[in-house]
């Protein structure tokens, strides 16, 4: 169920009020505190909520042990997990951000970021559903939410500096998170695809061998070069030799400092056994897959040249096949435009908790408010000109877009409703712009919710005695 468009007080309630905190009050107080946040995605309690008296609970709220980082998002995660098991193909995004509270001298227990900075490592699996296939053959797909998400704190500094390969096996490994999403998840149901998909970081045995232990497909693309069995070369080195199986154009979304582009690349495709890697306790099986090989043709000057090495489980035998692989890879931008959503639209790096212990559960809220953020911006592309009635929104917030920018000569729709709020921002909404950015929408947003909070209060009778907090 999406509740992307739900008003706060809903939105809260339908994501956080199963939370198992030990008492029905912690879970009432968690409602209200979220429903705020999501009004004024700040990333700091005082501007979400200006009463003493309501900040004051929800300091206590942070503070108490039973509401833990895992506690609250933990009814996210399973209501995701199990919207992916309806039949269908779903694919699980995953990519790692480090929040950066190098600035905030006074927050205890911060880890290492580096050699110098200060803050949380985040390891994010995005599930979306694929909805449709286009005619030239790209995914549309939805949001489902957050099937997965580990917050954690490096107690030592970088390693690469001070450590051999021997000495690195010996260790607890950063890449233990890493698709453990499948063994969280209920049993895969017949007629369920459920597809990991992951940048070159993720490129570890330990992924691999996680997917197939829970019939799961990947798409992963290589860091490093493999020993193929019975080959003479590597595995780039063979993949490179292989024949083209056909070209195509591939939208190649805007990065910083530079702008979206479609570029003309080549594949190439082959199936080879790469031999088993070397972990504590011997050799561990060879592993057989399919490498897709993804160049750009004639790039233009100025221009990072696409190449893609992709080690992937899905069959690729038929050029179809092996085009749709690279579609779904190229969607893995989705889970770095949600990170980006979580620190410049819900600035969770803004907040000034004092430990570790009052931040991470505030994170785990941001989180799930920068999913709603994100799915409203997507929304916008994917169904532009779906309608949106004001009771499903916010009928304060529309009366006032109505009174700013005059009430559409339809109706309000995902798109028009973007780039309403954008305005508010500041967005200025020319010809030639593009689509708004994550600055402006925050600013609208926090400026259209703070605007129909006080029309919604004009409204209500007033009451001359003031809340208990807690």
């Amino acid at each position: 169920m999406c509740t992307t468009l739900d008003g706060p007080t809903r939105w809260a309630q339908m994501e956080f009020a199963l939370a198992e905190l030990g008492d029905a009050r912690l879970s009432r107080r968690l409602v209200q505190v979220a429903s705020a946040i999501a009004q004024f995605p700040s990333g700091t309690l005082p501007q979400a909520l200006p009463e003493w008296s309501e900040l004051k609970a929800a300091y206590r709220l942070f503070s108490n042990p039973k509401v833990s980082y895992e506690a609250v998002i933990e009814p996210h995660w399973q209501r995701t997990r199990q919207s992916c098991c309806e039949p269908g193909e779903y694919l699980f995004l995953e990519d790692a951000t480090e929040l950066d509270f190098s600035s905030h001298q006074h927050t205890r227990g911060l880890g290492w970021l580096g050699d110098w900075g200060y803050g949380l490592k985040l390891n994010t699996v995005i599930a979306a559903r694929v909805e449709a296939w286009t005619l030239d053959h790209s995914p549309e797909v939805s949001l489902l939410g957050i099937a997965a998400q580990h917050c954690w704190a490096r107690t030592e500094r970088s390693w690469r500096r001070v450590e051999n390969s021997f000495s690195r096996l010996k260790r607890r490994r950063e890449s233990e998170p890493w698709a453990r999403v499948f063994g969280q998840m209920p049993q895969r149901p017949a007629g369920v695809t459920w597809i990991q998909i992951a940048d070159r970081d993720y490129d570890a045995y330990e992924v691999f061998e996680r997917c197939q232990a829970s019939g799961a497909d990947f798409i992963v693309r290589a860091k490093k070069p493999r020993v193929v069995i019975d080959e003479a070369h590597s595995s780039f080195e063979a993949v490179a030799q292989a024949p083209v199986r056909g070209s195509f154009e591939l939208e190649i979304r805007t990065r910083p400092e530079l702008p979206a582009r479609v570029a003309r690349v080549q594949v190439r495709t082959m199936a080879l056994v790469v031999r088993g890697v070397i972990r504590p306790g011997g050799r561990r099986p060879d592993l057989s897959l399919n490498i897709v090989q993804v160049e750009e043709i004639d790039p233009p000057a100025g221009v990072e040249l696409i190449h893609w090495i992709l080690l992937t489980s899905l069959p690729c035998e038929r050029w179809l096949e092996a085009r749709r692989v690279v579609a779904r890879y190229a969607r893995r931008w989705l889970v770095e435009e949600y990170h980006k959503a979580l620190k410049s639209g819900a600035k969770v790096e803004a907040s000034q908790l004092e430990s570790i212990e009052r931040l991470k559960p505030l994170i785990a809220i941001l989180a799930v408010v920068a999913l709603r953020l994100l799915n409203t911006k997507l929304l916008a592309r994917a169904r532009p000109d779906q309608p949106i009635h004001a009771e499903d929104f916010s009928p304060e917030a529309i009366r006032i877009l109505n009174a700013r920018f005059g009430e559409p000569k339809s109706a309000w729709t995902h798109a028009t409703l973007l780039i309403a709020i954008a305005r508010m921002g500041g967005f200025l909404a020319r010809r030639g712009d593009g689509p708004p950015g994550w600055l402006t929408i925050w600013r609208g947003w926090s400026r259209l919710m703070t605007m129909a909070d006080g029309v919604k209060s004009l409204s209500q009778p007033q009451h001359l005695e003031s809340s208990r907090c807690g």
